[in-house]
């Protein structure tokens, strides 16, 4: 490919990346300290762009070369918000996810894959007493947080009631999104183990802290279950008022996911893995995301649909799921 029309690709990646309501001409303008003639006249490759303006470019934008250039390796370029600083609080990291759906949800066609080893982190955020358990359970032992060491869990104490509101926002936007999820039925068996843990170590301030988390995780499970049988999402009392997008739930008794989020963006697709429990990183290369999207689909032709159609496995699926959540009381 000849460099000019590398340079014009090179800004048409820039500008089908760019959120719809920012303009491109300005913000290479701030970033490269150039006026909009300069900026204009690289855009229409009628002037090389420089290899410190590439690497300015590449690193604000998250750019991969290899891809720009088409050069046939193995290497994906992901971004890894928060890797270069200190841990990121908690009520940072939500407030970055927030941000992530709202862009999600800037553009006109948007669908959501996940494929789950643990249920989506937002849906924990359904009802109180889940989302202060599972907040203190993230800020104390995964961001190793001094303040809560040694402190039993309370949910007087520790309401985190901020945390809880941005989990709202999250679902709400979430909500906003045509989703396919692929569950398998261990799916929740970490959260149980977390809760298991915490009563056998005397971890809740009292039972009734232990209770009122327990009867959070059945209306959870009670409220995905709703989701199903309806095919569609909505916020807890609001069913029928908002479930404008659909849901297709399916379920694998084989394989066991690995909490990959798919993304399709009008023409763009994105593609997302966990690491550090509940960290993403992101990529847009195509290459991955052709395998990524390849390998869902085949797993969706392998499992068995229990949104709107399939109540038996449905009812099979959930009842199975509140029976070891209920066994945590003993």
């Amino acid at each position: 490919m000849e460099p000019k029309s590398l340079q014009q690709e090179l800004f048409q990646i820039l500008k089908d990346n760019l959120q719809p309501h920012l303009s491109l001409v300005d913000q290479l303008c701030q970033l490269l300290d150039l006026s909009a003639d300069s900026v204009y006249r690289r855009i229409r490759g009628e002037k090389p762009v420089t290899l410190n303006e590439l690497k300015l470019i590449c690193d604000h934008f998250n750019l991969s070369l290899d891809q720009l250039l088409h050069l046939k390796n193995d290497s994906v370029l992901f971004e890894a918000p928060g890797i270069s600083g200190n841990t990121v609080p908690f009520d940072r990291y939500m407030r970055d996810m927030l941000v992530q759906f709202n862009y999600f949800n800037s553009f006109q066609q948007k669908e959501i894959k996940y494929l789950c080893k643990d249920a989506p982190f937002w849906y924990f955020f359904l009802f109180p007493a889940m989302a202060a358990f599972k907040t203190f359970f993230w800020t104390r032992t995964i961001n190793n947080d001094p303040a809560l060491a040694d402190r039993p869990f309370s949910l007087k104490e520790f309401p985190f009631s901020d945390c809880y509101a941005l989990g709202q926002q999250i679902l709400k936007e979430h909500c906003q999104m045509n989703t396919v999820e692929l569950w398998n039925i261990e799916g929740l068996q970490s959260t149980i183990n977390q809760i298991a843990w915490y009563r056998d170590t005397n971890m809740f301030r009292s039972k009734e802290d232990l209770h009122a988390v327990i009867d959070s995780f059945i209306q959870t499970l009670e409220h995905l279950q709703a989701q199903a049988a309806r095919g569609r999402k909505f916020m807890p009392g609001t069913a029928g008022a908002t479930d404008r997008n659909t849901l297709r739930f399916y379920v694998n008794e084989l394989i066991l996911g690995n909490n990959t989020i798919l993304l399709s963006l009008d023409e763009q697709r994105l593609s997302m893995i966990t690491y550090n429990v509940f960290g993403y990183l992101t990529t847009r290369d195509h290459r991955f995301a052709d395998k990524a999207f390849e390998t869902f689909n085949t797993l969706l032709s392998r499992s068995t649909l229990i949104s709107e159609s399939g109540e038996k496995e449905r009812v099979r699926f959930f009842n199975a799921l509140k029976d070891k959540v209920h066994q945590l009381r003993s």
